[in-house]
């Protein structure tokens, strides 16, 4: 048996602009829904919505059978719990709040199996090595396992430029409401000052090599961070897209 292709790291190495959704709805129908749709990905979020490793894996099967690439945002990027991602066969990852190199370092060493990393080796209790039947499984998880970093602080911004150049880290990703917070803009990701300076981290993300992602909920903001460098771009979030729904369809009626 062969390890699966890593469809976000494909794309990644294929230079593609790919658009996806934040899953926040922690049920396996939703992101069913989501993976059908046709994104290029889908992001399981579990820093912010009510999500734990069995519905993480859940979710992550129910998508299995549709073409979207399949991310996972844990809470934090502790080792032990990544080390449990994976395992379940989690791919990609996509890491908030880094903000120093060697916390980035520390990532790239916690997907990384012995000498080089730290990651546990477990392949028998593992769905990743489809419990032992993947043959070659250790030489081949590294080339599919993509490790993206969320850099959403003014301190991160800082160290955007070493924290690049390491080597292991696939792609970076900017926060745009959490970095307007660190700024003293709370609630204004779309404030000027905000965009120039995530205009000018994708840029520096672009010119290391590296992929640079970004958060866009309006078209015009699209645009403007895809020109500036972005190529991996989510465009929505199934959350904000069933609550401006269901608003709309009660409001047509209850209003007349």
């Amino acid at each position: 048996m062969e390890i699966r292709k890593n469809k976000v790291k494909a794309y990644f190495k294929e230079g593609k602009t790919t658009y996806g959704i934040w899953n926040g709805i922690a049920n396996p129908y939703a992101a069913e829904i989501c993976a059908g749709a046709g994104f290029d990905w889908v992001v399981i979020d579990s820093e912010h919505a009510p999500f734990d490793l069995n519905s993480i894996l859940a979710s992550s099967q129910a998508m299995a059978a549709h073409q979207s690439g399949i991310i996972v945002r844990p809470p934090s990027g502790d080792p032990v719990y990544i080390k449990r991602l994976l395992d379940v066969g989690v791919q990609t990852l996509i890491i908030p709040i880094v903000e120093t190199e060697e916390q980035a370092r520390n990532l790239v060493r916690a997907i990384t199996y012995p000498p080089s990393g730290i990651r546990g080796v477990g392949a028998a209790l593992s769905r990743a090595a489809q419990w032992g039947r993947v043959s070659d499984y250790f030489e081949k998880v590294q080339e599919e396992t993509c490790l993206i970093i969320q850099i959403e602080t003014v301190k991160g911004l800082q160290n955007l430029e070493a924290i690049c150049q390491i080597e292991g880290i696939d792609g970076v990703f900017i926060g745009p409401a959490d970095l307007a917070a660190s700024m003293g803009k709370l609630g204004q990701s779309s404030d000027e000052g905000v965009k120039v300076e995530i205009k000018r981290a994708l840029k520096i993300i672009k010119d290391s090599g590296k992929v640079g992602g970004i958060l866009a909920l309006q078209d015009d903001l699209v645009k403007e961070y895809r020109d500036a460098g972005a190529s991996f771009i989510g465009i929505g979030v199934d959350l904000i897209a069933l609550a401006q729904a269901t608003q709309a369809l009660a409001n047509k009626y209850k209003n007349h």
